[in-house]
């Protein structure tokens, strides 16, 4: 038996319910979530979201990736053939206390993993996640810099503390409109 029955028995409930009839290929919350793949931050959960209301995209340590950037560009591209004029959606990326990717600080598992995956242990010592403020800030900057990113689409920073549940605004939107 595999361990992905007990889930596959959770999806036919939820097929069942028809709760996947009103999901619409853009977000209706009209945001997109990045995130950490860490169990303890699943952004449906933390932030209540039910099926369509936002994009997701999770990574080690929700960091911005070109991956990432390639994703979000395409995402504003189907956005810009919807809405040609006005705000598209908002970015919101989102890092966390106690990130397991802090773990890439140490040069022992950082040169193991570098072998692992066939890279530089140099290129991952930026993708630890030691002062989450920090790294979202970074990575919003980042976002921000990067012209495959629509102008219309707006963009935040934010800490989920993993110990108290809490979200709190690093960068705000509004900030950024001012940059």
């Amino acid at each position: 038996m595999s361990r992905f029955d007990a889930v596959r028995e959770r999806n036919a409930a939820f097929a069942e319910s028809g709760g996947h009839e009103d999901a619409t290929i853009m977000p209706r919350l009209r945001i997109a979530v990045l995130t950490c793949l860490d169990p303890r931050v699943d952004p449906a959960v933390i932030f209540s979201l039910r099926l369509g209301d936002a994009a997701v995209l999770r990574n080690a340590g929700g960091r911005v990736t070109t991956a990432v950037v390639e994703d979000l560009a395409f995402i504003g591209q189907i956005a810009e053939a919807a809405a040609p004029e006005g705000p598209l959606f908002e970015v919101a990326v989102v890092h966390h206390t106690l990130c397991g990717t802090a773990l890439l600080a140490d040069e022992s598992l950082r040169t193991r993993y570098a072998e692992r995956i066939d890279t530089e242990p140099a290129a991952l010592v930026a993708r630890a996640v030691l002062d989450p403020e920090a790294t979202v800030r970074e990575d919003v900057a980042r976002l921000r810099a990067s012209s495959a990113i629509p102008d219309r689409v707006a963009i935040s920073g934010h800490v989920y503390d993993v110990q108290t549940g809490r979200v709190r605004t690093i960068v705000d939107t509004t900030v950024l409109a001012a940059v």
